[in-house]
């Protein structure tokens, strides 16, 4: 850990929520004369304080431990670097508008990396008036079936939650041309244009 770059960014994490020394101290536990010297390079957290330290500044422990925010931290997410998590145990999805770190069920999940879909996978999009009509012969048992589809525009994530034993048959608004995402519970996540 260097005492320097650790902290500087607890003071920068701290002006930024808008916290007094003194207020930051008291929600971690510690005096004010303790801050004001991690601030200033002179000594650091003690390991039990971290974890606190780390929820009440809104930053991973990595982060205060390196002493500087991941790019990914900074980063402006936009809906092209669209990210999809699935949790293997419970099928929670989660979205992200760029790379983050995102867990589930005690799980660190990884984000799903799209798969050009073939022509025999691919999904019969027609337009009917103002909507794609989505649909498919794909397998939609428990064990093996489609769980969402998403229809991704520059600006624009559309998504529909898709169950077991239903048919997979769902219409989508037409915002224009996209990318059209589905996530297979066996092959994982693909993707075709529309």
């Amino acid at each position: 850990m260097d005492q320097v770059k650790t902290g500087a960014l607890i003071r920068a994490l701290r002006t930024q929520k808008g916290l007094t020394q003194k207020a930051l101290a008291e929600a971690v536990g510690v005096g004010d004369k303790a801050v004001s010297k991690w601030e200033r390079g002179l000594g650091c957290p003690d390991v039990s304080l971290l974890p606190e330290l780390s929820r009440v500044l809104g930053v991973r422990l990595e982060a205060l431990l390196s002493g500087e925010l991941d790019a990914k931290d900074q980063e402006r997410g936009n809906m092209k670097k669209l990210k999809c998590y699935v949790c293997p145990d419970c099928g929670n999805l989660i979205t992200a508008a760029s790379e983050a770190d995102v867990s589930c069920c005690g799980r660190t999940l990884l984000p799903l990396e799209p798969q050009k879909a073939e022509d025999k996978d691919k999904l019969s999009v027609e337009k009917i008036d103002d909507s794609w009509f989505v649909s498919s012969p794909h397998p939609m048992t428990k064990d093996h079936h489609i769980s969402f589809v998403a229809l991704l525009t520059g600006d624009t994530l559309f998504l529909r939650r898709l169950y077991p034993e239903w048919d997979l048959q769902t219409r989508i608004p037409c915002l224009g041309h996209g990318i059209l995402l589905w996530y297979c519970t066996k092959h994982g996540l693909f993707q075709q244009l529309i």
